[in-house]
């Protein structure tokens, strides 16, 4: 493979990673990159022949035990050339010793299971304009606030994070949360965080994720909350079947299944608070 090298991703790369994900119809948030980079500035490969970008993959480190596989691409008119492969024997090699996740796509499941990946749960973006609630309003009720994410204290929404991540991923989750042109709303009960909702925007439907919530009429009203926020009205949630709630809150907002992905990890699934999870954060950091 004459003239092929594997790099670091530069910032100009980074963009380009963008653009290969959205072609492939992945809709990434517009400027998710800035907070990626935030997450592990070496976790981002590219594999170049001859000085051009042909190939990706984002292998981010977080912690000293877990790791997360995206951005796997060989751009089309290169596939089939070895070019992907030598992508991922790096990836996975940055992340050696490490429990590894990743959420796949259809068409790659089978060969994630060959280099050792089990299925956890499906993931389905639902995707639409939310119906209002039965009062024409965000329907929440019972002592339930919704404020600005930015009012409480980082170190409280960082706690909560951890409740549904495998590991402490902070700096990640400042910038995750507070970069320009997104919103970020948190649902508080006696003073206490019972959800988190972030929305950005997109290509297509404005993304939501993470989707946090001690109840499924706390987190259809932060779904409805943050459409308030996007372009059109219109949000697209990556929903985890392994809370069968969340399923159930995205039909019962109108929203439509879009897309699907297989959450798959090297080895055992790690212990998060499931049953409030109603949106991943990221298909490619997680």
């Amino acid at each position: 493979m004459t003239g092929f090298e594997i790099t670091g991703a530069s910032a100009a790369d980074m963009e380009l990673l963008r653009t290969w994900a959205d072609r492939e119809g992945w809709n990434p948030g517009d400027d998710d990159r800035f907070a990626f980079a935030v997450a592990d500035p070496e976790g981002f490969l590219v594999g170049r022949r001859d000085g051009e970008p042909v190939a990706c993959i984002s292998a981010v480190r977080y912690g000293a035990g877990f790791g997360f596989i995206g951005f796997y691409i060989a751009r089309p008119d290169v596939r089939g050339r070895g070019y992907g492969i030598r992508l991922w024997r790096a990836g996975m090699d940055r992340l050696h010793g490490r429990l590894v996740g990743l959420d796949g796509v259809v068409e790659q499941q089978a060969n994630y299971r060959k280099s050792g990946f089990r299925s956890a749960w499906t993931t389905m973006r639902y995707e639409g304009v939310p119906r209002p609630g039965a009062d024409g309003g965000d329907g929440i009720g019972g002592g339930v606030e919704i404020v600005d994410a930015a009012s409480l204290p980082f170190a409280r929404l960082a706690a909560y994070d951890r409740r549904f991540f495998p590991e402490p991923r902070d700096a990640f989750l400042c910038a995750w949360t507070s970069l320009p042109g997104r919103t970020a709303l948190a649902a508080v009960r006696d003073g206490r965080i019972e959800g988190l909702g972030v929305v950005r925007p997109s290509s297509g439907a404005s993304r939501i994720g993470p989707l946090y919530a001690a109840t499924p009429e706390v987190a259809a009203a932060l779904v409805r909350r943050l459409a308030g926020h996007a372009r059109g009205g219109e949000v697209a949630v990556d929903v985890p079947d392994a809370n069968p709630a969340a399923g159930a809150v995205a039909t019962g907002l109108g929203l439509a299944p879009a897309f699907e992905t297989a959450r798959m990890y090297t080895g055992p699934v790690p212990e998060v608070e499931l049953a409030g999870l109603y949106g991943i954060t990221s298909l490619e950091l997680g």
